[in-house]
């Protein structure tokens, strides 16, 4: 006996009501079994991967490549055979983040009788519910499965032109496509919105008198001429904190510019030891290494404000954040405990965590609890800015672009290797005394490195 089920969105364990369909793994017709990972969502904080929760056979996929789903709302319909017999149950609990093997826990299955329980292999988070230890009763032969309303095969289509299909006001449905296989381009959807348009010169010339009102008509926009980019999952979730934090925190920012030869001449020298060999080491893990010291030396820039109780929080560890810019948005993913590093972990971790990142492969977990923020604004050929703090951090330090700067050396003008530092910080926390502290020591750690040592 088969039965048609419905995969439901889940909630992936982060308290969020809605996900975009990033990409799907399957399509009508395949094969598919539990845990086979079916489909990607993004959600707010990072993009996840969603297994299937039964064998079975692709029956539709109920929502688009770019569509925004509510949580418990129907993905994907599968045909499962024998669904009284299914490993997991029918309706499963999810919270899959990227994970591999090592991370897999064991169930063990409902028993029947004197049945000894079965135990299978499922993903962390994705399993029976606690109050769930019995399968459910089997349907009576004679009794019909319930039978689920799928909606019609989808127009073949690629997301841009979906979405410029919407703008315009244009059904997919039983429109004639052009390009490969029948799909239906962006010229498909403008030769169906444009009845009044002219498509070609000789339509032109033989509508003569019709052509001239439209040239001497003035010429306006059409949604053609413009893109639209929804704003969904992590540049949402960044657009939303960046504007709480800005007119939340009372923000202030202080510049220094620094001579950072010494540093920069660090950096070459420790390229060539053999402990370093395995990662990228740049200006970046020095700077980061320096606003680590001085975070130690002034405990107060590693701290948050709690309005509820009227009190400032002052961390204890430090969760090194690191802007990165990637295809998703901005993304500040953090070093955990970061100043309980050795110089060669914290390159690694630099290294490991920009990578992860830039391929889109952060987790919830990598992108929360950071304490304080770097932002190196440098790698884009800028000077200095004003960063905008991390909602829940006191401080973020901006580093700008080294470039060769005339500089006055014992009285003597010297071409140096020289950059800019922006500390932008909550005054409700810190002053301006305490910030010019934390962004000198910075600096004088950059100009001479042996500082980092001194004061460490």
């Amino acid at each position: 006996m088969t039965e048609l089920k419905e995969f439901k969105l889940p909630d992936v364990g982060e308290g969020l009501t809605e996900a975009d369909i990033v990409a799907w793994h399957v399509k009508p017709g395949d094969r598919v079994e539990v845990n086979q990972i079916i489909v990607e969502i993004e959600t707010a904080k990072a993009v996840v991967e969603l297994p299937s929760p039964w064998d079975g056979t692709v029956a539709r996929l109920l929502a688009e490549e770019g569509q925004t789903v509510d949580v418990g709302v129907p993905i994907i319909a599968i045909e499962v055979t024998g669904a009284g017999s299914a490993a997991v149950p029918a309706e499963p609990v999810v919270a899959a983040d990227k994970t591999d093997d090592s991370e897999r826990s064991v169930v063990p299955a409902p028993t029947t009788g004197d049945k000894p329980p079965e135990r299978q292999a499922v993903l962390v988070g994705y399993g029976v519910k606690a109050s769930s230890t019995t399968r459910r009763a089997r349907k009576a032969a004679s009794q019909a499965p319930e039978e689920v309303q799928v909606p019609a095969a989808r127009a073949l289509a690629k997301p841009p032109v979906r979405r410029l299909a919407k703008d315009l006001g244009i059904s997919l449905t039983g429109l004639a496509g052009t390009g490969p296989d029948g799909s239906i381009t962006r010229d498909d959807v403008q030769r169906a919105a444009g009845g009044t348009q002219f498509r070609s010169e000789k339509e032109l010339v033989e509508n003569g008198s019709r052509a001239a009102t439209l040239a001497a008509a003035p010429k306006t926009a059409s949604p053609a001429d413009e893109e639209r980019i929804p704003v969904r999952g992590v540049r949402k979730h960044m657009a939303a904190a960046m504007v709480s934090s800005a007119f939340t925190a009372p923000h202030v920012t202080e510049f220094l510019q620094v001579d950072v030869t010494e540093t920069m001449a660090a950096v070459r020298r420790t390229r060539g030891l053999p402990e370093y060999a395995d990662v990228r080491v740049s200006p970046l893990l020095f700077v980061a290494r320096a606003l680590l010291v001085a975070v130690r030396r002034h405990p107060l820039v590693n701290s948050s404000w709690d309005a509820s109780a009227q009190e400032i929080v002052v961390k204890h560890h430090v969760n090194l954040g690191i802007a990165v810019a990637s295809e998703r948005g901005l993304l500040v993913p953090n070093i955990k405990h970061a100043g309980d590093l050795s110089l060669p972990e914290l390159a690694a971790s630099l290294h490991e965590l920009a990578e992860t990142a830039r391929a889109g492969r952060a987790t919830p977990a990598d992108l929360a609890g950071g304490t304080i923020t770097i932002t190196n604004v440098g790698v884009f050929g800028v000077d200095a800015g004003t960063p905008i703090l991390t909602p829940g951090e006191a401080a973020i330090l901006a580093f700008g672009q080294v470039r060769d700067t005339p500089w006055v050396v014992d009285g003597q003008l010297a071409v140096r290797q020289a950059c800019t530092l922006s500390l932008s910080f909550d005054h409700r926390i810190i002053d301006g005394e305490l910030g010019s502290a934390a962004l000198r020591d910075v600096g004088a750690m950059l100009e001479d490195p042996v500082r980092m040592l001194a004061w460490s």
